[in-house]
C-alpha cells in the first residue's frame, strides 16, 4: 500500500503512528493508526516505532506500507527539558516562563536574579536540553543578564542557552561566550519582555523548537527516526500549541485540555475580551500552556484521589473503599470493565477542573484610599469552543459531559469558558499529528483536523 504520510508521536511510554493519504487534495484522509510501547528501555526508540508501524500494517490490511513522508513529534525520555533564569519573577522571569511551556518544553528550574554556584551546581544535575537567559527591559537593567551569562558560560555545561532578555546586552553576552569557546551554543532572541506590560514570545518559541529538531537525535535511537523523518521533528505539546492556534484562526478563541496518565495539559489560545483586558495587572499571551505535573489519571492518580477522597468517591460511584483502592494500585492503564470506567472518568472530571482552574485568570480586590477590582492571570471567558484532545478525554464515553462541567462551574471570582462554549472532541486523537502535518501542507491539516473534531455537524 503506497500512502502520502505518516507522521510518528513518540511518546515517553507509547509511540503512535498516524496515516494520511490524498494530502494534496480538497478531501484528505485518515487513514488509521498503530501503535506500540515505545522502546527507550532498548535504548532504541526506533524499535517501538518499527512495532507501531506493524500495528498499522495489521489494521490497514496490508503487508508493505510505502509513504512519501515521514513527519514526527516527540516527548520520548521526559520531553524537552528546559530552565528560566530571568531578573525579576513576575515580569521577564514569567515571559520567559510562557515562552517555554508554550513552545512545548517541560521547565525543571526557575530562577530570579543574580545565579549563585548553587544553582550552577543544581543546573548541572538538571542537565536540561536548552537553558534560557532573560532579564531587563530593553535599554534599562543589564548588570543581571550579563552575570548570568558569565556563570553560565565559564561552567563546564555543555548545553545549548537561549538569550532572550535587554537589546542592550547582547553585545557583551555575545563576547563572554566567545571568550569560552562557547558561541556556537548562543542563540539570540528579541527580547521576551521588551518593556513594561508588553509580552514578545512567538520568536523565542520558534528558536525553542528549531534547537528542539536539530539536537533531538542525541536520544537513543533518535539518530534513526532521524534519517527517516522528512520533515519536522517537534516536541509534542508544542505540535498540539501549533494545531491549536490553526484551529483558533479558523473557528476562534478556545481552549483545548490533554488528560494523561502522568500530567494535564492546558492549552488556550484567546485575546480575552474587552472588559477584562482593561483591568489586567500583568500581560498574556495570546497562546498559553500550562501543564500540571501532578495530575494524571495513570501514573498519578493517587494525587487525584487525595483531592476527591476516597470517602467521597466510595458514594459517588457506589463502590466500597477496598475496590477504590484496588482500583488506586490497579496497572492497567486502558479500563475495560464498568467500574473501571466510571472511577478514570470521575478522576478526568476532577482533573480536568482542578486544571483549568489553575490555568485561568481571577478578579482580585485591592484595598486603598478605596477598592479597585483587578484581574491577573488568563481570560477565559470570551472562550468559544472547549476541545477534548489525548486518550481520557477522546475515549472515555463520558467525555463531552465531563468538558460541559467547566461552564457549570463558572462561578465566583474565576475567568472560566461560560456554558455557552461548545464541545468539541479530537475523536481521532490526531490533533498533535495535526500540528506537525500543518508545517508542511496547512491548509490538508486543518482540514482533517476538523473532520476529527466533526466540526460541519456542530
Amino acid at each position: 500500500m503506497k500512502i502520502d504520510v505518516l507522521v510518528a508521536e513518540i511518546g515517553s511510554t507509547t509511540t503512535v503512528i498516524n496515516a494520511f493519504d490524498k494530502i494534496n487534495t480538497e478531501m484528505p484522509v485518515f487513514m488509521g493508526q498503530g501503535q506500540a510501547p515505545t522502546s527507550i528501555k532498548e535504548g532504541d526508540v526506533n524499535i517501538g516505532l518499527q512495532k507501531a508501524i506493524e500495528d498499522l500494517k495489521e489494521k490497514l490490511k496490508t503487508k508493505e506500507l510505502e509513504y512519501r513522508y515521514m513527519l514526527a513529534a516527540s516527548s520520548a525520555a521526559g520531553g524537552l527539558k528546559m530552565t528560566v533564569h530571568g531578573l525579576v519573577y513576575d515580569m521577564t522571569v514569567k515571559a520567559a516562563k510562557e515562552a517555554v511551556l508554550g513552545a512545548g518544553a517541560n521547565i525543571h528550574m526557575i530562577t530570579a536574579g543574580k545565579l549563585t554556584d548553587i544553582h550552577i551546581l543544581k543546573l548541572k544535575e538538571i542537565h536540561p536540553n536548552i537553558i534560557m537567559i532573560a532579564g531587563g527591559v530593553d535599554y534599562g537593567e543589564k548588570e543581571t543578564v550579563i552575570y548570568n551569562a558569565k556563570m553560565i558560560a565559564s561552567s563546564n555545561l555543555d548545553i545549548q542557552v537561549i538569550y532572550g532578555g535587554n537589546i542592550a546586552a547582547i553585545d557583551e553576552v555575545k563576547s563572554i561566550f566567545e571568550s569560552y569557546g562557547k558561541e556556537k551554543k548562543l542563540h539570540i532572541v528579541p527580547n521576551v519582555y521588551p518593556r513594561i506590560d508588553m509580552l514578545n514570545i512567538e520568536p523565542t518559541r520558534e528558536i525553542i523548537q528549531s534547537i528542539f529538531e536539530a539536537h533531538i537525535t542525541e536520544a537513543k535511537g533518535m539518530s534513526k527516526i532521524r534519517e527517516m523523518v522528512k520533515g519536522t521533528i517537534m516536541p509534542t505539546p508544542g505540535a498540539v500549541m501549533r494545531a491549536a492556534q490553526l484551529l483558533k484562526e479558523e473557528i476562534g478563541d478556545l481552549v483545548t485540555i490533554d488528560v494523561g496518565g502522568a500530567t494535564t495539559d492546558i492549552h488556550s489560545v484567546t485575546e480575552g475580551t474587552e472588559k477584562i483586558n482593561n483591568i489586567l495587572m500583568e500581560p498574556e499571551p495570546i497562546a498559553k500552556r500550562t501543564v500540571e505535573g501532578d495530575l494524571g489519571v495513570f501514573i498519578n492518580k493517587k494525587n487525584i484521589v487525595e483531592i476527591i477522597k476516597k470517602e467521597r468517591l466510595s458514594k459517588e460511584l457506589g463502590i466500597s473503599l477496598e475496590e477504590i483502592e484496588n482500583l488506586i494500585i490497579s496497572n492497567v492503564a486502558i479500563p475495560k470493565v464498568d467500574k473501571h470506567i466510571k472511577f478514570i472518568e470521575r478522576l478526568t472530571k476532577e482533573a480536568v477542573l482542578v486544571s483549568i482552574m489553575r490555568h485561568a485568570g481571577e478578579y482580585r480586590t485591592y484595598f486603598g484610599g478605596k477598592s479597585k477590582t483587578l484581574v491577573v492571570g488568563k481570560d477565559l471567558t470570551g472562550v468559544k469552543w472547549i476541545v477534548g484532545t489525548g486518550g481520557a478525554l477522546t475515549r472515555l464515553p463520558s467525555r463531552e459531559s465531563i468538558l460541559q462541567e467547566i461552564g457549570l462551574t463558572n462561578k465566583g471570582s474565576k475567568l472560566l469558558p461560560t456554558s455557552e462554549a461548545k464541545i468539541l472532541i479530537d475523536n481521532n486523537y490526531i490533533m498533535a499529528s495535526i500540528g506537525v502535518l500543518s508545517t508542511m501542507f496547512r491548509k490538508t491539516a486543518l482540514n482533517l483536523l476538523l473532520k476529527s473534531l466533526n466540526y460541519e455537524n456542530q
